[in-house]
């Protein structure tokens, strides 16, 4: 089985004058990797997909490709038009990658038939590896646990990006070994790996990436009373980085440390003023406990 153990960035897709900064994108992922993060995930929720073209999404994966190794990279796919997905994703399988990232179809609400169809159809077509996105705050449909724990079943499911708010749900996936279990939720990366979670899939990790690295060695250790020091050196930036939609306040303090620019795309928006102003002395304070 893949090994998606560790913590992955859920990369942002910078913008400059309303077109992709290739760049802005390679430099940060470049600095990411070299902070010791796992790998990337690319074009997810907080690489802003939903607003990309295919053309663009496929020029961000290539992007990425070059200051990664093939190992360190999972792709975002999703949709709810099924035979575009899979034309999708033959297009990212011609590309050397860890693994797709796929969430439940969205808007269309399925019955939990209908995604264990969905799922099972996906994963037979996969070439890689396959990470299931249990989101049902975005995706407007939850997988019931029943549901998911026989999904994971299929041999080319080896993770779970989990943001069910479920932790039953977690505990029994964890508990039966199928997939590795990695959080989506940054508040409870440290709670999660404590349950023996594998990881997470982060998007506040863009900021002081080496502390979240750090907590998840601390943890290996066994050195639980310095893994939450670390955890509550991060919690006030973890809250600051949801304070808004995501990504704005990740690229707000991407911006302040002169990385990319700040700017989303339509109809997202950049934090507010207000937020920039809160967020300047915890970022501040941050960096400090960082050095």
């Amino acid at each position: 089985m893949s090994d998606f153990r560790g913590i992955w960035v859920a990369l942002v897709t910078p913008f400059r004058s309303g077109q992709v900064d290739f760049e802005a994108l390679e430099n940060l992922a470049g600095q990411l990797l070299a902070d010791g993060v796992r790998g990337l995930v690319v074009c997810g929720t907080t690489g802003e997909a939903a607003a990309l073209s295919e053309e663009e999404r496929l020029a961000v994966l290539d992007a990425v490709l070059q200051v990664a190794r093939p190992d360190q990279v999972v792709m975002g796919l999703s949709g709810n038009n099924l035979q575009d997905l899979l034309g999708f994703q033959r297009l990212i399988q011609s590309r050397d990658i860890a693994g797709v990232l796929v969430p439940a179809p969205y808007y269309i609400r399925p019955s939990q038939q209908g995604l264990e169809r969905f799922f099972q159809t996906v994963a037979d077509a996969s070439s890689v590896p396959v990470v299931l996105y249990d989101i049902p705050y975005r995706t407007g449909v939850r997988i019931e646990p029943e549901t998911l724990r026989r999904i994971v079943r299929h041999p080319r499911i080896a993770a779970v990006k989990d943001c069910s708010g479920d932790l039953e749900t977690t505990l029994a996936l964890i508990a039966d070994g199928n997939a590795q279990i990695l959080t989506g939720e940054d508040l409870q990366i440290f709670s999660h790996l404590t349950l023996g979670g594998s990881g997470a899939m982060s998007a506040s990790a863009h900021i002081t990436p080496k502390l979240y690295v750090q907590m998840m060695q601390q943890l290996d250790g066994g050195d639980l009373v310095s893994a939450r020091a670390t955890f509550y050196r991060l919690l006030p930036w973890i809250k600051m980085a949801f304070s808004e939609p995501n990504p704005a306040v990740i690229k707000a303090a991407l911006s302040l440390q002169g990385v990319i620019s700040q700017e989303l795309r339509e109809p997202m928006q950049p934090c507010s003023s207000v937020t920039l102003e809160r967020l300047r002395p915890v970022l501040s304070q941050l960096l400090c406990q960082s050095q």
